[in-house]
């Protein structure tokens, strides 16, 4: 989960300048938007656009999973409109998850935000620069595939069951493939901002998930939370696991590494982690997930 409205300190602003530097990456085959597929009943259907009406409903399923559910603390704006927005939100793709059975207004019932490496450096750089430094990081693998950035990650509560998640993942895969990505990384959040709270599962995460030197992320400097909080050796590793979010086992049941430090994000009372993922780690059995072309039925 990602803050919405952050203003660049100048140590970030002079970053983000360094990153724009990097060689361009290469241009990968285009994906025409609106994609989209459709569930085997017809019901659900998951599409990727830019549609300004398709982004703004996005937004509204935020601000009510965001804001109204878990409590995350809305800007003056955000609550007049009742939308979650930032100025990422113009430069991404957006990937959602309709329901045809709803009114217009109230269809899209689960949502993802993705950046490529193409776009973010026409456009000015990624949301997890804000958070951590990803240089190292783009500059060792943007030249061998494209890599992309997913966040804003939600689905409305009536709506999270495993067909609902499929959609959205099967909505990925389609995208994986038409830009040939070799990479998915962005920031996954665990609630609550008190680090000794939260020990356990930070401190399995850097012991046993840690990325390798060339994909590793560090948290910008003034933002740093130490994720070594326990000795590998007291980590019960079966209870760490438990503790985790979903959506951060998810990614490591598909082979995801995880950045160096945390990072608190008060607006959404958070704790970020950066995930990274070779998307030729994806172990076998969860392969399917990036290659079914059809959906199954929602239950």
């Amino acid at each position: 989960m990602a803050s919405a409205g952050k203003v660049l300190s100048g140590k970030k602003k002079i970053y983000l300048r360094r990153l724009l530097r990097l060689p361009p990456p290469r241009t990968t085959a285009r994906l025409k938007l609106p994609y989209s597929m459709f569930a085997a009943d017809g019901r659900l259907e998951v599409r990727v656009t830019r549609k300004r009406q398709d982004i703004i409903a996005a937004q509204e399923l935020r601000y009510s999973v965001f804001y109204e559910e878990l409590g995350a603390s809305a800007t003056r704006r955000m609550a007049a409109k009742g939308r979650d927005f930032d100025e990422f939100d113009g430069r991404c793709d957006h990937l959602l998850v309709i329901d045809h059975n709803l009114p217009k207004g109230q269809s899209v019932v689960g949502t993802y935000r993705i950046l490529r490496h193409e776009v973010a450096m026409r456009y000015g750089g990624f949301y997890s620069a804000t958070e951590y430094d990803i240089m190292p990081l783009v500059a060792n693998i943007a030249q061998t595939g494209e890599l992309m950035e997913l966040g804003r990650s939600c689905v409305h509560p009536d709506y999270r069951t495993n067909w609902v998640i499929q959609l959205l993942w099967r909505g990925l895969a389609g995208y994986i493939q038409a830009h040939e990505v070799k990479y998915m990384f962005g920031c996954a959040s665990l609630p609550g901002t008190d680090a000794q709270a939260l020990k356990l599962p930070l401190s399995f995460l850097h012991h046993e998930h840690l990325a390798p030197r060339e994909l590793l992320a560090h948290a910008l400097p003034e933002r740093y939370v130490d994720m070594n909080l326990m000795a590998r050796d007291e980590i019960d590793k079966a209870a760490a696991r438990k503790s985790l979010p979903p959506l951060i086992k998810a990614y490591l049941r598909l082979g995801a590494f995880i950045g160096d430090g945390a990072v608190t994000d008060r607006q959404f009372d958070t704790t970020d982690v950066f995930i990274v993922l070779p998307l030729d780690r994806v172990a076998d059995k969860y392969r399917e997930h990036f290659k079914r072309s059809e959906a199954a039925p929602a239950e």
